[in-house]
């Protein structure tokens, strides 16, 4: 396998883990971006790979992009993830989980981890009793934490308003028909939320029973998930796996505009380029879907309750059309535009 250091998506990274317990059935890995504003913030993937190699590179690219998520939503903390790496029955044990939080621990709290994709409330709570360094545990009188996923939601329907108003000059959503990929807890509160605002939904999941189920709920149209990338629509909202804009995929696109809650939804950097040469509106994935490490992130630091969360995740449009007009200054697609703020923030621009 190619060394970490010789990987594309290796950044200067800080620090990678390579966590093995034989005993406990725990392959995992830490990757430490950043830790310029803060300690590394960031949530654990559970997921099954295809390779090791597959499993270093998503934890080297979600790292890279807390980075800059962290960074951009004006928190005090660099950027971090963790992957465990699933068998194929996704087999989880408290023993795992129990081996995971003592790595977690080991770093000392320049790792701050929370719930991501194969995780839930209940893990972290688990993992908390192991160490100190986890978020998104159960808010207490009506402080911030608890599971991310509806605060990122949020984010990700006021970032979809932001964009249709920029691309489709439209003020609200009314009739505005929206293609999203993915219906879990992200998906499907970015569904409800615009449903609720007026507007056309179109929904794919691999769970059928998920997406029938909450189609039923809103009154939204179901297709494949094969298809849901050329569905003809005013917004794409990508809420699953990343890297699933390709030059072949952009080239299938039917829409105005993409928008949606996944991370690393480019598959390279030149994909948004070509988003931007086909007149597609990009809403940069780490600023829209910043939501959720708002949530944890002000939990973890102590410095707000409810209220403030709700007021930070409100200024996401704005950090939006920040990116938008430096994009139309400069020529440069949104994408870039985004990550050279970014790295300006974190002291490598």
């Amino acid at each position: 396998m190619t060394s970490p250091w010789d990987m594309p998506d290796f950044d200067d990274h800080e620090a990678l883990h390579l966590i093995r317990d034989a005993k406990a059935g725990l392959s995992a890995i830490i990757a430490i971006h950043s830790t310029h504003l803060g300690p590394a913030g960031g949530g654990t993937r559970f997921w099954h790979y295809l390779n090791n190699a597959a499993a270093i590179t998503d934890a080297l690219r979600l790292s890279r992009g807390m980075s800059y998520k962290n960074a951009m939503a004006g928190l005090a903390m660099g950027g971090g993830k963790a992957v465990i790496l699933s068998d194929a029955a996704g087999t989880k044990t408290p023993e795992l989980i129990a081996a995971f939080a003592k790595a977690v621990d080991s770093l000392g709290g320049r790792y701050v981890t929370a719930q991501d994709v194969g995780m839930s409330a209940a893990d972290m709570i688990a993992i908390s009793q192991g160490t100190r360094y986890v978020s998104g545990l159960p808010p207490k009188d009506g402080g911030a934490g608890g599971d991310p996923g509806p605060s990122t939601a949020m984010g990700v329907f006021l970032g979809i308003k932001a964009a249709v108003r920029r691309a489709l000059g439209k003020e609200d959503l009314a009739g505005v028909h929206i293609a999203i990929q993915g219906v879990g807890s992200v998906g499907g509160g970015v569904a409800r939320h615009a449903a609720a605002a007026g507007a056309r939904i179109t929904l794919a999941d691999r769970n059928g029973e998920l997406a029938r189920k909450l189609a039923d709920d809103i009154g939204a149209q179901i297709v494949p998930v094969d298809e849901i990338m050329s569905v003809e629509s005013d917004v794409f909202s990508p809420c699953a796996l990343g890297a699933i804009l390709t030059e072949s995929s952009i080239a299938a696109l039917r829409t105005a505009i993409v928008a949606g809650g996944a991370n690393n939804q480019l598959a390279t950097q030149a994909d948004g380029d070509r988003l931007q040469a086909r007149g597609i509106l990009y809403a940069p994935d780490y600023v829209i879907n910043a939501g959720g490490i708002i949530n944890v992130a002000l939990e973890y630091l102590g410095n707000g309750d409810r209220a403030a969360v709700n007021a930070k995740v409100l200024q996401i449009p704005d950090r939006l059309n920040a990116v938008w007009d430096g994009s139309e200054a400069s020529g440069q697609n949104p994408a870039r535009v985004a990550d050279a703020m970014a790295q300006r923030l974190i002291g490598r621009g």
